[in-house]
């Protein structure tokens, strides 16, 4: 379903000093296209249902954030303005980019051939200490995996730069991450459950 309204499942009931999050964003139903005579790359509504700006907005992301946290938050390259606009919807600040993804593939593009995908940073307060490393690099150069899904070294270099703080994945594909909460759509919670019971029954019935 396209820019369908989102019921989440609810937040966790604590706060975060790291949240990391991989927003399902709505391309109005757009597929990727390989060139002529290709089709098509199945594009984000072929893998799972995407979200409007304005429910990802609705959700109460600040709840979660400690005082000092820090929001990284990836956004593909359509998506910028809405990625920045969401950021402060959940009551961070704008910081930077904090990661540069190299797929070491291209898809086409309108301007220029698409190859790389940013992770930002946001603030919410001060940056939470102790701080870890601090010469983590912002370039991830690593191959494209499967679709929208993003590689580990980045989860392992925001650890390495706050390795004391608690830390939850949003969206996220995984359930049993070490050291992070996870929550999302595809990780169990008895809500999403009842709601995919409840789907599941209406197309049976149908």
């Amino acid at each position: 379903m396209i820019g369908r309204r989102v019921l989440f499942p609810p937040l966790p009931n604590k706060r975060y000093s790291i949240i990391y999050a991989d927003p399902p964003w709505d391309y109005r139903g757009q597929l990727q296209h390989a060139g002529p005579g290709s089709g098509d790359s199945g594009g984000a509504i072929r893998h799972y249902d995407t979200v409007r700006l304005q429910d990802l907005m609705e959700l109460e992301v600040g709840s979660i954030a400690a005082e000092d946290s820090l929001l990284f938050l990836w956004a593909t390259s359509p998506h910028l303005d809405q990625a920045i606009k969401l950021g402060k919807a959940w009551s961070f600040e704008w910081a930077t980019v904090a990661f540069v993804w190299d797929k070491q593939r291209v898809n086409p593009g309108f301007y220029t051939m698409s190859q790389c995908e940013l992770c930002l940073v946001f603030k919410r307060g001060r940056i939470p200490a102790p701080r870890g490393a601090r010469n983590v690099r912002q370039l991830v150069s690593e191959p494209r995996a499967g679709h929208s899904r993003k590689p580990a070294e980045v989860r392992r270099r925001i650890e390495a730069m706050f390795p004391q703080q608690r830390k939850i994945e949003l969206f996220a594909r995984d359930a049993d991450i070490p050291g992070w909460d996870t929550w999302g759509e595809e990780i169990p919670h008895p809500q999403t459950e009842r709601r995919l019971r409840k789907q599941t029954q209406e197309a049976a019935g149908s």
